[in-house]
């Protein structure tokens, strides 16, 4: 017994660190998106966001929309787009026009100010969760949610007491309003995108977001930004600047799918808090920024709140008349009795792997 106990243990901290690991893996993509934008446009004075997004909707368009063009039955790109084109067409623009407000707000507000209201995204993401996908969170996850963001707190204290307030900093209300809209578009696309990777597939997700961001952000590019594209000093170092900031993207769009279908949209927006650190950390010594301890210690709070809301699964709350089940969408049907009046009813299952093998349930 104990040694199932050990076992058992072991497992679960495997998985708890593989959960984490994953999540840096993908703030780190976001350092190096970071990077490059910064380099671009400070010491090339190439502002182009829309142009930079765009590249990366044309890679997703190659890789992922190209191979559902070539699949066969349900799963092709004619038969999603008669099914469901318009749903990702707003995703798609909305996927957009995230980016777009949270890059945009750093010409009117503070970078502190856009690290702390970009947390937006967690109260945005555990609403649409809990009301649209069902979750339900225990104690343990909102103290690790409150611990990520105290960590987040510290490091926005750091960033002022050391000076680091890069921005303009003016029209500062418009600015935290962008950064608000932003927050909350990401939110929005974020909760969508776990419900597609678990419900119909990584690649679809992808390959419908690569089709119509690529055509809107296109259109975005040739109304917005044309101008500023023409102004670029083209070489060889900027054009591998691009190349950096687009497989670096390309990374993320791409990998994201996996960690957000491996743990949850919740989860993976906790874990891209400590982006900002590993940029600051290279800042350090790429950029001479000023070092404070204080910077240690937000990394490790986060990491600390991370591990905290990892360490127990989220469930998913259903009521069998009215919901379709939510993982396993293959499994077997159940008949529930129709002896006496069926009462309205909750269930929680966990989204660990033991669901595997759970039922579905149709009411008679």
């Amino acid at each position: 017994m104990s040694r199932n106990k050990a076992a058992l243990f072991a497992a679960g901290m495997r998985e708890l660190l593989l959960s984490v690991a994953l999540g840096q893996v993908l703030s780190l993509l976001i350092c190096g998106i970071g990077l490059t934008s910064k380099y671009l446009s400070e010491d090339f004075h190439a502002n182009t966001p829309v142009f930079q997004s765009f590249l990366n909707y044309i890679l997703l368009f190659l890789v992922y929309t190209t191979t559902l063009a070539v699949r066969q039955g349900e799963e092709n790109l004619l038969a999603i787009l008669k099914r469901r084109w318009w749903k990702y067409m707003i995703l798609g623009i909305i996927d957009i026009e995230a980016n777009y407000l949270v890059v945009k707000a750093y010409q009117y507000t503070t970078l502190t100010s856009v690290q702390l209201l970009d947390c937006f995204v967690i109260p945005v993401v555990i609403l649409l969760s809990w009301f649209f996908l069902l979750v339900r969170y225990k104690a343990v996850h909102f103290i690790g949610i409150v611990v990520c963001i105290l960590g987040m707190g510290c490091m926005a204290g750091a960033d002022v007491l050391v000076g680091r307030q890069q921005g303009a900093g003016e029209n500062k209300l418009i600015g935290d309003l962008l950064v608000l809209g932003g927050a909350t578009l990401y939110g929005i696309s974020n909760v969508c995108e776990e419900y597609i990777v678990r419900n119909m597939s990584r690649v679809e997700f992808l390959g419908m977001i690569g089709l119509f961001g690529s055509f809107f952000s296109g259109i975005q590019l040739a109304i917005m930004e044309h101008k500023e594209l023409l102004k670029v000093p083209w070489d060889w170092q900027i054009g591998l600047l691009y190349v950096g900031f687009s497989a670096c993207m390309f990374g993320l769009y791409s990998f994201m799918p996996v960690v957000i279908k491996k743990t949850s949209a919740t989860a993976v927006n906790l874990s891209l808090l400590t982006a900002d650190l590993y940029s600051l950390f290279c800042g350090l010594f790429l950029f001479n920024y000023k070092f404070s301890g204080l910077y240690l210690l937000s990394f490790f709070t986060i990491l600390v709140g991370l591990v905290l809301y990892s360490s127990t699964s989220t469930y998913v709350a259903q009521d069998p008349r009215v919901y379709k089940q939510f993982r396993n969408p293959s499994g077997p049907v159940v008949d529930l009795p129709a002896t006496g009046q069926l009462e309205p009813s909750v269930t929680y299952t966990s989204l660990g792997q033991e669901t595997e093998e759970e039922p579905h349930v149709r009411v008679a």
